[in-house]
């Protein structure tokens, strides 16, 4: 029992460092956007925000490679092909000096890092299913979470004293780490008796069948509103904090207590989806959510930022909602999906990420004076998805009907 605990503990942490190279990716660069916008030509700070959303149209299209090949020569060689190819791509960003190049490897980036982070997902899912695959989920979230709290930190006292350069060398530095970690412990869990032969058309069939389950599409599709106005925020935090509230030194300690409100939550979810299931948190949160910044949008809604305690305030309790629904809104789009867990969670989060890179681009370019549209993003997506979360609760109740 003990070394079933012990292999549990290693496994939780190492498909949680293989996310959190992503968010490392993302949250070290967020104090050196207007430094890296200046090297590159760029003084526009709407145009910075491409670097941090065009990151993620890699992470969604990558898995549309990677997860069909998974299925086909096993998970591990997947993983290692992705972190030589984010080597390479941060050896772009360094050399780049102009903004469509350092685009192209941020790009880049986001598509090799889609491997190690679609393949920790499928490796969960051969290894778990239902609730306790979202307890799982839950724990590797948390785990995950640590990285976005001491990232910005990371980053600003790389950037002070080495440039901006030595945050991308950074990255790489920890990727290697990881891989080698990944190498000595982790066995494959894709049986060769499980495997599916590699072949372009599986990815049409696969977006065929996964589109057949309504469940699945339904919380894909609300993943990808929730994805794409939390988007927003990591787009616009450092704008919101250093220039709108002319706060650049405490910026990194802001952003690490809203990443402990999500951390939190995800840590009481991993206690609580077993007793009260996906479902059910699924719907509280999103209540929570959506009513938070409604209230939000009406008290400042003259567009005046209220003093930095509301607003931290507002945005934890936003984010602890966001907590219970990352991991449980993901397992629940897989939970029909286990036969083809390499291919389904790369469709599944592709079509989450082309809705939330558009959604995040578009709010995010009206955040400029004002985290009010920021706010007003959070209430139109959530409202959307309790609006499809209410049809998948009445089909589910009407087929439960149906079958008595």
């Amino acid at each position: 029992m003990e070394t079933n605990r012990g292999q549990h503990t290693e496994f939780i942490a190492l498909m949680a460092a293989l996310m959190s190279i992503v968010a490392l990716a993302l949250d070290a660069l967020l104090p050196a956007l207007d430094i890296i916008g200046i090297a590159v030509g760029n003084a526009d700070p709407a145009a910075n925000q491409l670097l941090i959303t065009l990151f993620f149209l890699g992470m969604g299209t990558g898995p549309l490679l990677f997860g069909p090949i998974s299925d086909s020569v096993g998970r591990k060689p997947v993983v290692y092909i992705g972190f030589a190819i984010f080597i390479a791509a941060s050896a772009l960003c360094v050399m780049a000096r102009s903004l469509e190049l350092m685009i192209v490897g941020r790009i880049l980036q986001g598509m090799s890092l889609s491997a190690p982070r679609t393949i920790s997902i499928a490796m969960i899912r051969d290894r778990f299913s239902g609730d306790y695959m979202a307890r799982i989920m839950s724990f590797v979230t948390v785990v995950f979470i640590l990285v976005p709290v001491v990232a910005p930190a990371l980053g600003k006292l790389v950037l002070d004293h080495f440039g901006w350069e030595a945050i991308f060398y950074f990255q790489v530095v920890f990727s290697l780490l990881v891989s080698l970690w990944f190498w000595r412990r982790q066995p494959e869990t894709l049986p060769l008796r499980n495997r599916n032969t590699f072949q372009p058309g599986r990815i049409l069939r696969g977006f065929r069948e996964v589109m057949g389950y309504r469940r699945t599409m339904v919380f894909t599709i609300i993943w990808g509103f929730i994805t794409g106005s939390f988007l927003v925020y990591l787009s616009t935090s450092q704008q919101i904090f250093e220039i709108q509230y002319g706060m650049p030194e405490l910026f990194p300690y802001l952003f690490a207590g809203l990443a402990i409100t999500i951390g939190t939550a995800t840590l009481i979810n991993g206690w609580l989806v077993v007793k009260f299931g996906m479902r059910r948190l699924i719907t509280l949160s999103l209540v929570g959510f959506t009513l938070n910044s409604l209230a939000y949008s009406l008290f400042f809604a003259g567009g005046t930022n209220p003093p930095i305690a509301f607003l931290m305030v507002f945005l934890a309790l936003q984010f602890f909602a966001v907590g219970f629904l990352f991991g449980n809104l993901r397992s629940m789009a897989m939970e029909p999906l286990g036969h083809i867990a390499g291919i389904g969670a790369a469709i599944t989060g592709f079509i989450a990420t082309l809705m939330s890179v558009p959604i995040s681009a578009w709010i995010g370019s009206l955040v400029i004076t004002s985290a009010l549209p920021l706010f007003q993003g959070f209430c139109i997506c959530g409202g959307i998805s309790l609006a499809l979360l209410a049809y998948s609760n009445y089909r589910l109740r009407k087929g439960r009907r149906l079958t008595r």
